[in-house]
């Protein structure tokens, strides 16, 4: 289960993203995965029934796997908070995700409140996007007004205290509310210590992490030219010892899901990483990398093969928890009698040297160009039958079905 995936998103800056519900499910398929959770998205203004209709449109024939919607709120007006919301949660959306950045995104502190409140009376389950957005908006135009708008000044931009600050701060209003929440895509030991200790004191916060965070360092942001670019997401790659960090909690229960928050945007195009041009601050450079494919053999490779985590850690954090976390289990994340025979085989010996060209996604790189990964997916099945194997597509574009969601289980 990939928890964490954005396919054909709109934007508000003309950036376009290259993998739909066609090429991201598929993508996914060939790299294990049974069952995706991407995003239905509201803007700022629309309702959010829209959004999960126009979600469902783009959706609709074209996935290869199973696939369900968190929900994104942007805009928590009395009709979505006091209707539109309630009425999703009790359909099957019982997830969704808030923001503290990104102007067309982000909430204030009382809107987090009032959705967070929400979520307690209806049984979801909160995400949340943590970095605060006035201190990297005071950064960016310092870092602007010197000129050091280049790729690699994004770090700069999104420090670990900004992704901190908000951290805190999330804990603090959820456990204002005493509701559950999961906190998405952390970077490293100081965000970390935010919810370590918030669990020490019982309160019921999850975290989750992705391959950036373990294989990709702020160095990637500093390749020559423009190149940085390609590595470009939020929060940004961090330093060896935030690695080492993230590796700690993955294997100490810090984070409980995996997931690839693929963001697919071509690099050599006008409507990807060079919307702005190659000249371009930072800031328009549109946010996120791809990693759908990658996602499980980076993991098994690195943690399991190389002795960070055991298998059963690998498939809880990929498979187990995210199935319980946000209502699918036992249907997905198990292999037992009455559960979907979702299957990934897995050659653990096979060495497999990642290049873009063999991947199946939309985009035209990979963060993980020329790395060596030891594992690798040999056959996948979804309900018994195969998807994969060899290589080789055996399903049919749009065999996959949506999947509404139970109440999600935030005692584990």
């Amino acid at each position: 289960v990939d928890a964490h995936c954005h396919f054909d998103q709109p934007t508000s800056d003309g950036s376009v993203m290259a993998d739909d519900f066609e090429s991201g499910p598929r993508s996914a398929a060939f790299g294990g995965t049974t069952t995706v959770i991407p995003f239905a998205c509201q803007q700022k203004g629309q309702s959010l029934r829209a959004a999960v209709d126009d979600y469902h449109q783009r959706a609709d024939g074209k996935s290869v796997i199973d696939y369900a919607f968190h929900l994104i709120v942007t805009d928590p007006n009395p009709q979505v908070l006091g209707q539109e919301l309630p009425a999703l949660i009790r359909e099957g959306y019982t997830s969704f995700k808030i923001y503290t950045t990104y102007d067309d995104l982000k909430l204030n502190d009382r809107e987090i409140i009032e959705v967070l409140a929400l979520a307690k009376r209806e049984g979801a389950l909160t995400m949340i996007h943590a970095e605060n957005s006035d201190a990297i908006a005071w950064l960016t135009e310092a870092l602007e007004r010197a000129g050091q708008t280049a790729p690699q000044f994004h770090a700069d931009a999104r420090p670990p205290i900004a992704e901190r600050e908000a951290t805190h701060r999330a804990i603090s209003l959820a456990e204002i509310v005493d509701v559950p929440m999961l906190v998405v895509h952390v970077s490293g030991g100081e965000a970390m210590e935010q919810i370590a200790h918030a669990r020490s004191k019982g309160l019921r916060v999850f975290a989750e992490t992705c391959p950036q965070y373990i294989l990709l360092t702020r160095d990637d942001l500093d390749l020559d030219g423009f190149e940085g670019a390609k590595h470009i997401c939020s929060p940004p790659p961090r330093d060896a010892q935030s690695q080492e960090s993230v590796w700690r909690g993955l294997a100490n229960g810090t984070f409980q899901v995996f997931s690839s928050d693929h963001a697919p945007f071509k690099y050599d195009s006008s409507t990807g990483k060079k919307l702005r041009g190659e000249g371009a601050s930072f800031l328009h450079v549109p946010n996120g990398i791809p990693g759908v494919e990658t996602r499980l053999p980076l993991l098994f490779s690195e943690g399991v093969g190389k002795g960070r985590i055991s298998l059963n850690q690998f498939v809880a954090l990929t498979a187990t928890n995210p199935a319980r976390l946000y209502g699918l289990y036992p249907r997905k994340g198990t292999i037992t009698i009455g559960a979907d025979a979702d299957i990934t085989i897995w050659d653990p010996e096979r060495e497999v040297t990642i290049t873009n060209a063999q991947l199946h996604h939309n985009v035209d790189y990979t963060p993980y160009e020329g790395r060596r990964v030891t594992g690798w997916p040999e056959t996948v099945l979804q309900r018994g039958e195969v998807l994969v194997r060899d290589g080789a597509l055996c399903a049919e574009k749009g065999q996959g079905q949506f999947l509404t969601c139970g109440v999600p289980d935030t005692a584990m």
